[in-house]
């Protein structure tokens, strides 16, 4: 596979060639297994999440000799690349999961295929038949190279021991250079067991991999001049500045433009939440003012975004008055969905930092725009438009007063992963994030199990914080099995799950669109699914989430009663020595607002059912 790839991050160090290097050479003579270990130890991959099975079982003999790769025993191979996918975004630094040929890989799929979605820089290492038996559909056989062309950003297959260090070397440098992502190295069974000769560093041939870093000067000049001509600018900020750890550079460019800023999901905690010029997040359940000053700008800069239909609703009816600034180190994102009338290609990090210095250079010769016409129509939609929610009238929980509660409570820091639904949008929505690396979530994927595992993987590359997963119950249905992961191996995440009985964001949709008949959603109904009372019986608890808590070496707590709410969560902040699950049984009819309907133009945002914001359209024009 031709290496053309151009994509985001901050690089992972590229081992030196032999005769440049500072290091000594080390040479040893070893098996491929032991050659495999001591190639991970040098490129730093300090946790490993795997199970082991018959193909890659030579690997893990040379493992419990080294003191330098941790090996967490997941339960499932999804928890593996998951949680190496929270690892690396909690971190910055390149997730590492393994696991067997055939059934084992093909687990690895949807992390995998998750990861690329995110651009997370994750190396996945699978073990595959004898070399001799490829293609005879032995036992345990798959093609994982070809199942996962399409969702990495290269990958390896290894037949000869002496491959395997540049390899990993070469593997861990396109993962986590240019727009990071996920690689998979798959290595024949035969090449494990052979002898071989380990020499490190190793000559890594990597022949058209070259990512462009550095942006072009007339694209920023061009750039600069027309933020400081805009009436009515916004940032559109996007994953990429994560993935660059340009978040200084950011808070400088958008306080020296004072322009407005919007930061997508993947984003959030790239800009304060808390900044003036902060309006949330944007797309389908993204804030009024976020929404609606996209639409209404005269020009967007978009910092490490790709314009994704959930940002744009219905793309021919998306800012249909901007001009488009359009800034990311994969050129194949730049125009793919929305015309940009300045490409620039590069590192988010070099571009902002660039784009300072030429915006301060047009202010320098008097090119300075007046915003405040801009602002006082933000603050209005802003004012008039604000997240928010009701209280059930029952008495019962609210689940975005549950999520608020965790958040406020949670101590300073805290590092948050959430599942996928409904959960998802009001932890996006309720939480505060005012740093980078505290908010883990699958963005483009939208993969349900992604919080536990994820949780996981975060609190083992950083234990000094705290980690909260904020899961719904059908999410954690599907991955919670690695509580027993993280009750065994000294991980003690926190998890709040927001429990309504149901699949919540697809009862939503069946209560908007599909006229209340709800099914297949209610967790708890009969077998066929299609049980008109949605009200959970009286009692039941299946599964019960605090004695299945408790089963996997965890504290279960549950809360119900919202007088009782903080003192729950202070009780689960409080306990750091083991994992705690807390199940919030919350008001089941809750919905997400603001929304905008699938297929729909971000035009008909509504700010909450059956309400449709004033806009003013001909005071704006």
């Amino acid at each position: 596979m031709p290496m053309t790839e151009q994509a985001t991050g901050a690089p992972h160090p590229q081992p030196r060639a032999r005769n440049g290097g500072q290091r000594p050479v080390t040479t040893e003579n070893v098996t491929g297994a032991q050659s495999l270990i001591r190639s991970l130890e040098e490129v730093g991959a300090d946790t490993v999440f795997g199970i082991p099975g018959g193909a890659i079982l030579p690997a893990y003999d040379p493992m419990m000799d080294s003191s330098r790769v941790r090996h967490v025993l997941v339960r499932h191979e999804q928890g593996a690349g998951h949680a190496a996918t929270g690892y690396a975004q909690a971190t910055g630094k390149v997730g590492v999961c393994i696991a067997t040929s055939g059934p084992g890989a093909t687990n690895l799929v949807t992390p995998i295929a998750d990861a690329h979605m995110d651009s997370v820089p994750l190396v996945a290492i699978t073990g595959q038949v004898a070399s001799q038996a490829i293609g005879t559909d032995a036992f345990q056989e798959a093609d994982i190279c070809g199942i996962t062309m399409p969702i990495t950003k290269h990958n390896w297959l290894v037949t000869n021991a002496d491959d395997i260090p540049r390899t990993i070397a070469e593997a861990f440098h396109v993962a986590s250079t240019g727009r990071p992502g996920p690689v998979l190295v798959d290595i024949a069974k035969d090449a494990l067991q052979a002898r071989t000769r380990f020499s490190w560093p190793p000559q890594t041939e990597l022949p058209g991999y070259r990512p462009v870093t550095k942006p072009h000067a007339k694209q920023i000049r061009e750039a600069a001049r027309l933020i400081t001509q805009a009436r009515r600018p916004v940032l559109y900020v996007g994953g990429g500045v994560l993935k660059a750890r340009a978040s200084a550079e950011l808070r400088v460019l958008a306080e020296l433009t004072g322009a407005p800023v919007t930061t997508t999901l993947m984003a959030l905690g790239a800009f304060p939440d808390g900044h003036r010029q902060h309006l949330g997040m944007p797309g389908m359940h993204g804030t009024v003012a976020a929404v609606t000053a996209l639409q209404k700008a005269d020009l967007i800069v978009a910092l490490g975004a790709r314009f994704d239909d959930r940002v744009t609703g219905r793309l021919d009816s998306f800012a249909p008055l901007a001009k488009v600034v359009h800034a990311d180190i994969d050129p194949a994102e730049i125009g793919k969905n929305r015309l940009a009338d300045v490409p620039i290609v590069g590192d988010a990090r070099e571009v902002i930092a660039d784009l300072v210095a030429a915006v301060q250079a047009e202010h320098a010769e008097g090119q300075a725009n007046d915003l405040s016409a801009w602002w006082a129509d933000l603050e209005r939609w802003r004012s008039t438009y604000p997240l928010g929610y009701d209280l059930p009238a029952d008495g019962s929980l609210s689940p975005q007063q549950v999520i608020e509660r965790v958040g406020q409570l949670a101590p300073e820091g805290t590092v948050f992963a959430a599942g996928v639904g409904q959960h998802q949008m009001w932890a996006s929505h309720f939480l505060n994030f005012e740093e980078p690396a505290t908010w883990l979530n699958s963005g483009g994927a939208g993969t349900m199990g992604y919080a536990v595992p994820a949780a996981m993987g975060a609190k083992a590359g950083r234990p000094e914080r705290t980690v909260w997963a904020i899961d719904g119950d059908g999410c954690f249905q599907m991955t919670n099995q690695e509580l027993v992961t993280c009750a065994l191996n000294d991980i003690p995440i926190k998890v709040a799950i927001i429990n309504n009985g149901a699949l919540g964001m697809v009862r939503q949709w069946q209560t908007l669109f599909y006229n209340q008949r709800y099914s297949h959603t209610t967790l708890h109904s009969s077998a066929d699914g299609s049980s008109a009372d949605v009200e959970r019986p009286a009692g039941t608890r299946v599964p019960d989430f605090v004695k299945l808590a408790e089963a996997m070496g965890c504290v279960g707590l549950r809360c119900e009663d919202p007088a009782q709410l903080d003192a729950v969560i202070e009780k689960a902040n409080s306990i750091n020595d083991r994992p705690v699950v807390v199940d919030f049984i919350v008001h089941q009819d809750a919905m997400v607002w603001p929304m905008v309907a699938a297929g729909t133009s971000n035009d008909e945002v509504m700010a909450a059912r059956g309400v449709r914001p004033d806009f003013g359209d001909s005071e704006d024009d």
